[in-house]
């Protein structure tokens, strides 16, 4: 890689992590503190992400770690799925569809503590990009660049247009670094007594006093509103196993009540035939008395 690519990913990484409507005032600024070289040009014509990139972006930086794993498991599935059956692959399919909805659930909330909303369009196309980056390997190569400037689309069998989707074409073999979200520091006060410098730390304290309670609030929130899902959901569980378990109550005893009645339908066949063979015996008998008074009649 040449030095003038270099410093270009450099200028990229530190412009694609920026929040999405600061790019374009950092992108030209740096471009005209670059003017007359041959890299302003180059930075110059880098382009805006989508929001769907800037989210993807976002989340490599934030949640390092959560990507490479996607990342990984993906390449173990293609190694894997070479010998597999159809069923096996089914079951592979649907745990993969596990794994990105998750991620990209995830997306939505690193997106959301900086300010953004994803809409569910947005969040579709996130999916698709974490999906495409584990179906093929230079997708997942592009998505850990963290340099997108396009959502990813592929179904592993047709090569999705990564040169299209990245910032700049050394983009595929760099991995963007790590990036936390700091809330507001909390400062020091002044040893020294001054005033004005005690209100701005104090100022600052609050600050950071109140982003941690509404961070802690959000996630208080969210808790309560998983554990009310997990509530209504365990309490119709138990609901249905109760009816499953009266079911099969009344089950057993009609099962019982079967049994007793095929008892007596038998006895009552038995009886049926006995009834009969004494209906033909009489009939034949009548018959018989019948005809021997018929021929005395006549005689």
């Amino acid at each position: 890689m040449s030095e003038l690519s270099g410093d270009l990913l450099s200028i990229a990484d530190a412009l694609y992590g920026l929040p999405l409507p600061e790019f374009t005032p950092a992108r030209d600024a740096k471009a005209k503190e670059l003017k007359g070289s041959d890299l302003a040009k180059q930075v110059k014509a880098l382009k805006k992400p989508s929001t769907a990139a800037w989210v993807v972006n976002l989340l490599v930086r934030r949640e390092t770690e959560q990507v490479e794993q996607v990342l990984s498991v993906g390449a173990a599935l293609r190694e894997a799925q070479a010998n597999m059956s159809g069923d096996e692959l089914r079951a592979l399919t649907r745990q993969r569809r596990q794994l990105t909805a998750a991620v990209t659930t995830q997306a939505r909330r690193v997106a959301k503590d900086a300010g953004a909303k994803v809409t569910e369009a947005v969040a579709d196309q996130v999916e698709a990009t974490l999906t495409a980056a584990m179906v093929d390997e230079q997708c997942g190569l592009a998505v850990r660049s963290g340099l997108l400037v396009a959502a990813l689309t592929t179904t592993g069998l047709d090569p999705a247009d990564v040169a299209a989707a990245v910032a700049v074409p050394d983009a595929l073999g760099f991995s963007a670094p790590a990036r936390s979200a700091e809330p507001p520091s909390r400062p020091d006060l002044h040893v020294v007594p001054d005033p004005e410098a005690d209100r701005k730390a104090i100022e600052a304290a609050e600050t950071a006093l109140g982003y941690a309670v509404a961070v802690l609030d959000e996630a208080t929130s969210a808790y309560d509103e998983v554990r009310a899902s997990y509530d209504d959901l365990e309490a119709r569980s138990l609901q249905i196993q109760a009816e499953i378990d009266e079911l099969r109550g009344k089950i057993a005893e009609l099962e019982a009540t079967a049994e007793e009645v095929d008892d007596e339908l038998s006895d009552a066949e038995d009886a049926r035939t006995e009834a009969e063979s004494a209906v033909g015996e009489a009939r034949e008998a009548r018959d018989a008395a019948q005809a021997a008074l018929d021929k005395l009649t006549d005689d």
